[in-house]
């Protein structure tokens, strides 16, 4: 495995990690808007690194691999929706002003979505991307 692949998959782990010590804690505490911003910050962060190192390798080989191409189309749509959800998601709860039923259906509308983006990335993304710099 790349160091790459295995930076992105330790931050993945890391704004999971975030999330859980959030949903322990309780929206309401300037802990918890601390932490989110924290995860808003990983998470921003992370996007960056994929757009700087791991999507140029993969849209460069899916010229000629329509299969990668393909992925890439439906992935980056998928991306577009949930970094709007997360990002709308950091900014509300952040400030901690929010009825906690509205912060448990939004949290783990947001776990789910990261959760499953999360296991295309590594199950997809990051096997192609290994599997061209190898």
């Amino acid at each position: 495995m790349s160091y790459l692949i295995e930076d992105l998959k330790k931050e993945h782990n890391l704004i999971i990690g975030i999330l859980n010590e959030v949903k322990k804690i309780g929206i309401g505490s300037q802990e918890a808007g601390d932490k989110l911003l924290s995860a808003k910050k990983g998470f921003l962060g992370h996007l960056k690194k994929e757009d700087d190192n791991l999507y140029p390798v993969l849209k460069k080989a899916a010229e000629s691999d329509e299969k990668l191409k393909r992925e890439l189309t439906v992935l980056k749509e998928d991306l577009q929706d949930i970094s709007k959800f997360a990002l709308g998601f950091f900014e509300k709860y952040s400030k901690g002003s929010a009825l906690s039923l509205d912060f448990a259906r939004d949290f783990g509308q947001l776990f789910a979505k990261l959760g499953a983006r999360i296991k295309k990335e590594e199950n997809i993304l990051y096997q192609a991307y290994d599997r061209l710099t190898q």
